[in-house]
């Protein structure tokens, strides 16, 4: 059963009924840009969203998985590939896979991030989310939809961290931020951690 998160609500990603910590897990991102009216019909314009990954340790950047460096350095995170359009209508555009059981012990959060690589505000998408499902079994564990537009280009969408007890959560964070890319989301990136 599927936790639909608010802002800043967690969720903890150990199985129910004894069953252990996740193995596998996927951060599924999806869009679609908002109609807009044209004088004889509506039609979508394409809308260029990036997903990332941004590993830390403790509040130091140790790595990133983006577009552009599509694996981590440790094999851990694996971006599936970049879609330029969007617009499946409520599935994931893209996706980042976490192999939990991988990730270094020094690694604190991973932090999920959306951006708007050609630059269009979030007033001109809709329908956006950003779920955590469970890759060995299919099962959608959580789910955090945008809602409300906005004049930002960036969106601190999620993160995956470690508990006090070695386990992993997830918390939707949802904070506006402005930037094509995720180095130019880095301030409002440490201001969640």
């Amino acid at each position: 059963m599927s936790v639909s998160l608010g802002k800043g609500q967690s969720v903890s990603l150990e199985k129910a009924a004894g069953g252990g910590s996740l193995a596998v897990v996927r951060m599924g991102l999806g869009w679609q840009a908002a109609p807009r009216k044209g004088l004889f019909r509506t039609r979508r314009r394409e809308i260029d969203l990036d997903a990332s990954a941004v590993l830390f340790t403790a509040d130091a950047l140790a790595d990133v998985v983006f577009f552009q460096h599509l694996v981590s350095n440790d094999g851990s995170v694996r971006h599936t590939g970049d879609n330029l359009v969007g617009g499946s209508g409520g599935e994931d555009d893209e996706s980042i896979m976490v192999d939990l059981r991988k990730v270094p012990q020094k690694i604190t959060q991973i932090v999920f991030t959306v951006n708007s690589y050609s630059g269009q505000t979030f007033q001109e998408v809709e329908l956006a989310h950003c779920r955590l499902v469970d890759e060995s079994t299919g099962t959608e564990l959580a789910r955090y939809t945008l809602s409300g537009g906005g004049a930002h280009t960036g969106q601190v969408m999620a993160k995956v961290y470690r508990d006090a007890g070695g386990g992993w959560q997830m918390a939707a964070i949802g904070v506006p931020a402005q930037g094509r890319t995720f180095q130019d989301m880095l301030p409002a990136i440490q201001q969640c951690l």
